[in-house]
């Protein structure tokens, strides 16, 4: 994830130097994750075990590069304004095209996804409106959060796993997506109000 605050990854720029471009190879990578989206939409509503497998590797390809723009951007000083926008879309279109997808086949009940992608969009409106009173520092549980996500939508894809599999890590995953969303809300006021003493003295 290369410059989304809660992930943590590339959240800071180069320090000095020029500004890097916006076509850089992190940038490449969240673009390429972005095109991903539709071949794995295809591939899930196509019937058979083969499109189903074939939708699952597209999915976890395209979520190790979200790990990867991330590593490339922190490591290379590669954070633009350009990733700042496209990374965080890349991340809730890829999650929210499995989720809706998956209830729309009626593999997963909707409240699910309504729970899961409301929080993410609840957080990504308030992380703008904070924005100028500086950036959420990382959570561990955001990280967490991320990757019980992915192993979740990984074994509702995946033929043939048992159901209460996948629903204790769902569940698991529900209940850290609101966990989380809360703790932002509370960071985001307690942000708002130390920038708001600032101010004032």
């Amino acid at each position: 994830m290369t410059n989304t605050p809660e992930t943590g990854t590339g959240s800071t720029s180069a320090s000095m130097g020029p500004r890097p471009s916006a076509w850089n190879i992190a940038n490449v990578v969240t673009v390429l994750r972005l095109a991903m989206v539709p071949f794995f939409v295809v591939c899930l509503f196509l019937e058979g075990d083969g499109w189903r497998i074939t939708a699952l590797v597209i999915f976890l390809v395209a979520s190790l590069t979200d790990l990867l723009d991330g590593e490339l951007a922190r490591r290379y000083g590669l954070v633009t304004d350009f990733g700042k926008i496209a990374d965080p879309i890349a991340d809730k279109a890829l999650t929210g095209a499995a989720l809706i997808s998956l209830s729309v086949l009626g593999e997963l009940p909707w409240w699910v996804t309504v729970v899961i992608l409301g929080r993410e969009l609840g957080v990504t409106l308030l992380r703008f409106a904070v924005i100028r009173h500086g950036v959420i520092p990382a959570s561990y549980g955001g990280k967490v959060k991320t990757v019980l996500q992915i192993a979740a939508i990984a074994l509702y894809m995946w033929p043939g796993m048992p159901d209460v599999l996948r629903w204790v890590v769902m569940g698991a995953a529900v209940v850290v997506t609101v966990a989380t969303g809360v703790d932002y809300i509370v960071r985001a006021v307690k942000l708002r109000q130390v920038a708001k003493q600032a101010r004032e003295t």
